[in-house]
């Protein structure tokens, strides 16, 4: 019986990695990943500052992973129905899929935005970025599309380079809805916004942006001048899923055997409530959709005449966590939390992730890196 897990981010490496310890023997355990490694996507930002993190942040597949294959290509197409995932060089029939390809950055069709803007979703964005910020004369502006995690993360990282490197730079952070990570509790919202203004980030939301040109952005009753353009506005689902996030139940069931987890779908769990996409949420569905796929492989090879219920996903988040430049803010609970404590609470975080991935000397380098720079 061949399992196939699409997708090496939080989800699907998290999942291939709790399988590894649960199939039998028998069953046959296949990666499919883009590149033969894995990247810590939340501390991306981090690389725009200290390029050093970039071998901190990825974890390689083969080290990560124990009796799985890896093949490395880039998944086209899933037909859950077949059970067949096309793939840039080939074909990969599968019994059982989970789909983990995460998501890439929604430009909503707005005119001239992907033209001009810079995403940050993989290490060469975060190159980019920080080679086009040091390039720009003396009191250049830095506008950032979206103030969501991402956003407010990248935001917070450039004013910290500004000073580092004793340079003159304006960093506008824009947010098309009334608040900066609109996402999330009300008052992460206001120690979010208060941590950026007091780190020199300008913040203006109700602001939409409406089409780019590669000097100007123009919202509804605006226009702002740019030297940079930085866009973390969205989220839109893989090419292999033409671009959607399909909506799921709590059984992440996209069809057949075949699973969908993580920032690819849009999942609602056993509350009935709407599951963040989230390094968070990722991880805690991987583990419920293991656990599904195990009783599926085992009722294969039983005399049993019922197929096995997967089970419901409830996500219960322990709080959020963001990083603003040398700062941060944290909820755990009703508390809210900025300064050391904050901070020290995001490097337990990133460093915990890598150590739960095998990553054990990246995750002490990622600590020595993040109080190296304090």
């Amino acid at each position: 019986m061949r399992i196939a897990v699409l997708g090496a981010g939080y989800a699907g490496l998290t999942l291939a990695r709790q399988l590894e310890k649960e199939l039998p023997e028998s069953a046959e355990l296949v990666v499919v990943n883009d590149r033969p490694d894995h990247l810590v996507q939340h501390e991306l930002h981090r690389v725009v500052r200290r390029p050093a993190l970039a071998d901190e942040i990825t974890v390689a597949l083969d080290d990560a992973l124990d009796r799985a294959t890896v093949r490395v290509a880039r998944v086209t197409d899933v037909d859950h129905e077949q059970g067949v995932a096309e793939l840039d060089d080939g074909r990969l029939e599968y019994d059982v899929a989970a789909v983990c390809l995460g998501a890439e950055t929604a430009f909503h069709d707005l005119p001239g935005v992907e033209e001009h803007a810079t995403p940050l979703k993989r290490l060469p964005d975060a190159a980019r970025i920080r080679e086009a910020f040091l390039d720009l004369d003396a009191g250049g502006r830095v506008v950032v599309g979206g103030a969501g995690l991402s956003g407010v993360q990248v935001a917070g990282e450039l004013t910290a380079l500004a000073r580092e490197e004793e340079i003159d730079r304006e960093v506008l952070l824009l947010e098309r809805l009334d608040s900066v990570t609109p996402n999330f509790p009300a008052a992460f919202q206001e120690a979010v916004r208060e941590e950026l203004e007091s780190r020199d980030v300008v913040v203006r939301t109700g602001r939409a942006v409406e089409r780019a040109t590669d000097e100007t952005i123009e919202c509804e009753h605006e226009t702002i001048d740019y030297d940079q353009f930085l866009w973390t506005g969205g989220i839109r689902g893989p090419g292999a899923l033409s671009g959607e996030r399909p909506i799921v139940s709590d059984t992440l069931e996209l069809g057949g055997d075949t699973f969908v987890v993580g920032d690819a779908g849009r999942v609602t769990d056993a509350d009935g409530a709407a599951v963040p996409a989230s390094a968070a949420a990722a991880v805690r569905e991987a583990h419920s959709v293991a656990g599904s796929i195990v009783d599926i492989v085992e009722h294969d090879g039983s005399a049993e005449m019922f197929d096995p219920r997967p089970e419901r996903f409830r996500f219960d988040a322990p709080g959020w966590l963001v990083s603003v430049g040398d700062g941060a803010v944290a909820q755990v609970g009703p508390t809210v939390f900025r300064g050391t404590a904050a901070k020290a609470m995001k490097t337990t975080v990133g460093a915990g992730y890598l150590s739960s991935v095998g990553a054990i000397a990246n995750a002490a380098d990622l600590v020595r890196e993040e109080l190296a720079g304090d």
